[in-house]
C-alpha cells in the first residue's frame, strides 16, 4: 500500500495516467480470466468489471486529493475506452460484440464513478478495502456463475400469405434462394439465412438452412402436411463473424447461443389466405440474461422477418 500511495502524487496529469494505467492492469487480467480461463460471459465480466473500471479509476484519482463528479465520470470513460480498445487490438473480441455491450457498460462505469467518488468524498479510509473487495468478488462471481444453467425460451414471429396452403407449404420445406440482405445488422456481420433444402420426406428427414457462415442441419421431428413441420437443431454454424482488422475467435461464438429446435405452423384463414407462424427455442450462456436476451431476441427476429417474408414473395408470386 505505500508504494501505491507513492504514486499518488498532487501533479493532476500524472494522477490520471496512474489511474487509467493502474485500472488497466487490474481490469484485463479479470476479463481475460473471465473469457479464457473459466469462459464465463456472466455477472462478473458484464457488470462487475465495468462498475469496478469506474470505481477503481475514480478512487485513485480521487483517494486523499480533491475532484469533481465530472472528472470522476471522465477518468472513467476513458479507462472503459482504453480497455475496450485493447481488446479490440489484441483480437480478444470484435466490434459488434463491443458495441452491443457498450450501453450497459457505458451505464455500468458511471454509477461505478459515481460511487467512487463518494467513498473518497465521504469515507476515504474505504478506498482501499472497496478496490480488495472487487478484486475478490470478481473471480469468485465468476467461477460461480460456471454452474448456472441457462434458459431455453421462444421466439415466435408471423405473417399473412395470400397464397394456396400447398404453396406455403411447399416452400416451408425448401425455399429458393434469398436475395443478398439490406439490413445494416446482417452487412455487419449477423450471420443471416441464404437458402434450404430438404432431404427425404416426413419425420426423420433432414432440413438443411443454410446460412452464409455455413449450415443448420435440423431433423424433422413432426411432418403435418400443409399444417406443421417441426425439427430439432444438431447442428449450427456460428452465429456471426466478427468485424476486425483481425480474426477473432472468441469463446462465445461457439456454444454460446445454440438454437435447440424450431418449427413452422400454417393456419387456413377464413378469407383464404395463410397464417406463416415461425418458432425458434433458443438459449444463451451470456448475462445478464434480461439485457443480452433483447438483442437476441432482436437478431432472431430479423432472422424470422427475412425468412418468411421470403417464403410470402415466392408463393405469392407462384
Amino acid at each position: 500500500m505505500q508504494i501505491f500511495k507513492q504514486l499518488l502524487t498532487e501533479d493532476l496529469k500524472k494522477r490520471k495516467t496512474y489511474a487509467v494505467l493502474i485500472t488497466i492492469l487490474l481490469n484485463i487480467p479479470l476479463i481475460l480470466l473471465s473469457i479464457y480461463g473459466l469462459g464465463d460471459y456472466g455477472i462478473a465480466l458484464f457488470v462487475f468489471i465495468p462498475f469496478f473500471i469506474g470505481m477503481c479509476s475514480t478512487i485513485i484519482l480521487g483517494y486523499k486529493k480533491e475532484i469533481s463528479k465530472a472528472q470522476a465520470r471522465s477518468i472513467g470513460f476513458l479507462s472503459l475506452s482504453l480497455i475496450s480498445l485493447a481488446l479490440l487490438a489484441f483480437a480478444i473480441e470484435g466490434i459488434i460484440c463491443m458495441i452491443m455491450a457498450a450501453p450497459f457498460a457505458l451505464l455500468l462505469t458511471w454509477l461505478g464513478s459515481l460511487i467512487g467518488f463518494s467513498i473518497v468524498d465521504q469515507r476515504p479510509n474505504h478506498a482501499m478495502s472497496s478496490i480488495m473487495f472487487f478484486l475478490i468478488l470478481i473471480p469468485l462471481s465468476t467461477y460461480f456463475s460456471t454452474f448456472s444453467i441457462p434458459d431455453v425460451k421462444p421466439v415466435q414471429s408471423k405473417i399473412i400469405i395470400d397464397a394456396d396452403l400447398s404453396v406455403v407449404w411447399k416452400n416451408v420445406i425448401a425455399f429458393p434462394t434469398l436475395e443478398e440482405p439490406q439490413e445494416v445488422l446482417f452487412k455487419a456481420g449477423i450471420s443471416y439465412p441464404i437458402s434450404s433444402e430438404i432431404v427425404g420426406e416426413g419425420v426423420g428427414s433432414v432440413r438443411y438452412c443454410k446460412f452464409n457462415s455455413g449450415d443448420f442441419v435440423e431433423p424433422i421431428t413432426r411432418w403435418e402436411e400443409n399444417a406443421l413441420l417441426a425439427f430439432d437443431v444438431v447442428e449450427q454454424p456460428v452465429p456471426m463473424r466478427e468485424l476486425s482488422f483481425w480474426d477473432v475467435h472468441s469463446p462465445h461464438l461457439h456454444d454460446y447461443f445454440v438454437s435447440k429446435k424450431g418449427q413452422f405452423k400454417l393456419t387456413q384463414l377464413e378469407d383464404g389466405r395463410v397464417e406463416l407462424e415461425g418458432t425458434t427455442w433458443y438459449y444463451h450462456n451470456i448475462k445478464p440474461d434480461f439485457y443480452w436476451r433483447l438483442w437476441s431476441n432482436y437478431i432472431i427476429y430479423k432472422i424470422h422477418h427475412r425468412v418468411l417474408s421470403h417464403i410470402k414473395a415466392v408463393s405469392e408470386a407462384d
